[in-house]
């Protein structure tokens, strides 16, 4: 005998099915009734949290049909048991599972100092190790003229530098001047120090203390928010907030994405 569908709709009226997809941590998806888009920050029986690139929260159900990914339609499921695997890295680049480290390239970036190069590594460790970008920090910038004209920078090794405090009349704008070469790209924020760069509202403070002049800045910091001054511990309790990009200022952001692009188009590694 002929075996018949139970379902009787004409399958060109048929919904096309849609893949199910577990709301793993970091995942970026639009809900399409509302058009909210943001990432993935909690899933519980029957709900999914998403926070947009602006902070806010929402919580949706997880209905069949009910989220775009890259545009196309999903059902959300609650992902299984077990260590969830990020879908991103800490800078919002796409995690790629399992990638070797590349062999680094011969061009470099330059930090100022020591927490400039752990903030750095902290939200763009994933993404420079498959690059092969190496980073390495200076221990300020007084000498750079001379630090750029020993590296050599040169076609297959562009050089970038991410300067602190680069505005206008200071004196890392006026040593930033001093240095003339097409394959070195000199890039800074505006902040005085790289903790600085580090959102307020990450660190549980309202906003970063005025230091008056003449007085160490970090120390002045401890000092103003009660902290003990031993600089090195408060870094450190300011570097275990950061979490991710969106816990730093887009000017940073903005900074650090643009150096990477120098030192990696046209940079090819070493063989």
């Amino acid at each position: 005998m002929r075996a018949y569908d139970s379902d009787l709709t004409p399958p060109w009226k048929r919904s096309a099915p849609v893949p199910e997809v577990a709301a793993e941590p970091d995942l970026v998806v639009e809900e399409v009734a509302t058009g909210f888009c943001g990432a993935v920050i909690g899933c519980e029986a029957g709900t999914v949290t998403l926070e947009d690139r602006f902070g806010k929260h929402r919580v949706f159900p997880l209905e069949p049909r009910g989220f775009l990914l890259e545009g196309r339609p999903v059902t959300l499921v609650r992902p299984s048991a077990g260590p969830a695997r990020p879908s991103r890295t800490a800078s919002g680049s796409l995690a790629v599972p399992g990638a070797r480290a590349r062999v680094a390239r011969a061009g470099r970036i330059y930090v100022e100092g020591r927490h400039d190069a752990e903030l750095v590594e902290r939200v763009w460790g994933d993404d420079l190790r498959i690059e092969g970008v190496v980073v390495e920090y200076l221990e300020g910038v007084d000498d750079l003229p001379a630090i750029v004209a020993e590296f050599g920078p040169g076609p297959d090794a562009r050089l970038g530098v991410l300067v602190d405090h680069l505005v206008p009349g200071s004196k890392e704008s006026r040593i930033a001047a001093e240095v003339s070469n097409a394959h070195t790209l000199i890039v800074g924020h505006p902040y005085i120090d790289v903790w600085e760069a580090v959102k307020p509202a990450s660190v549980g403070i309202p906003a970063w203390p005025t230091v008056p002049r003449g007085q160490d800045w970090k120390t002045g910091v401890c000092r103003a928010l009660g902290w003990p001054e031993n600089t090195g511990a408060a870094w450190q309790h300011i570097l275990s907030k950061v979490r991710s990009y969106k816990d730093l200022e887009p000017s940073l952001l903005g900074a650090v994405e643009h150096l990477i692009d120098h030192v990696t188009v046209g940079g090819p590694s070493q063989p």
